[in-house]
């Protein structure tokens, strides 16, 4: 199957490179570019591509206040990308529903990765981004701990849904009292708690199911049922609220698997 791509940038040169860059693989192909963040919520609800790979940075609309919009409809997936010193905003783009971040100059077999990741319901973070996610999320926890203000605290971005838990929206987890983290977290059954344990170690899908003995569909319904009742959006998302309440370092401190 291939994947419909839109890519925005508000440079010109950029843009037309990354489209080039995914153009060239046989498996997507680039149905449309964008200039804005207001260009691409009117562009992707016209042209419905299967992943929008999008620049933080942009005029009139910046690229987290687009994907709060794109990603309302829950066809389309977005992949942001950015620049070294844009750390600060990967929070905010997990919180407004992204599935992937790269830095700009990702080459492109890693580009291709974040779009066919993002296209299944995978997420993937640039491995230079990663140690600012899980220091963040550390920060966050140990200023929580003594009673401090977190030094960066992302927006909460969207409402409680009737239907789900307290909205964690990613790390506007990190604005809900231990308690209530702690109360979604028990709301989740062990097999539940199982895959959220290979979510937050950066697992897919198929390693998920290998690693548990299930079968790809089973993995994919525990992660929706545990989407929902933490009520986070994306497997970044869920990934964060494992550490934030606690879980993903209670789990390493146990050993293997996720604490009982």
């Amino acid at each position: 199957m291939t994947l419909r791509v839109l890519v925005v940038d508000d440079q010109a040169i950029a843009r037309a490179g990354i489209a080039t860059m995914l153009d060239a693989e046989d498996d997507l192909t680039v149905v449309g570019q964008s200039r804005d963040g207001e260009d691409a919520v009117r562009d992707a609800l016209e042209l419905r591509p299967d992943v929008v790979v999008m620049d933080i940075r942009m005029p009139r609309l910046d690229g987290i206040a687009a994907t709060r919009r794109i990603v309302a409809e829950p066809s389309t997936a977005v992949v942001l990308i950015t620049t070294f010193d844009d750390d600060e905003h990967l929070f905010d783009g997990i919180a407004a529903g992204a599935s992937g971040f790269l830095l700009k100059d990702s080459g492109p077999d890693l580009m291709a990765a974040a779009v066919r990741s993002a296209a299944r319901g995978d997420s993937l973070i640039d491995p230079a981004m990663t140690r600012a996610l899980i220091e963040q999320t550390v920060a966050t926890e140990a200023a929580r701990a003594s009673g401090d203000s977190p030094a960066h605290a992302p927006a909460q971005v969207s409402a409680q849904s009737p239907t789900s838990a307290p909205a964690l929206a990613g790390t506007a987890a990190s604005r809900l009292a231990p308690p209530l983290l702690r109360a979604a977290l028990d709301g989740l059954s062990d097999r539940e708690l199982d895959v959220l344990d290979g979510v937050a170690r950066g697992l897919s899908n198929v390693d998920i199911a290998q690693e548990l003995y299930l079968s790809i569909a089973t993995v994919k319904t525990h992660i929706s049922n545990l989407l929902a009742k933490t009520g986070t959006r994306t497997r970044v998302q869920a990934a964060v609220f494992a550490y934030e309440s606690g879980f993903a370092r209670a789990s390493r401190d146990a050993g293997t698997g996720a604490p009982r």
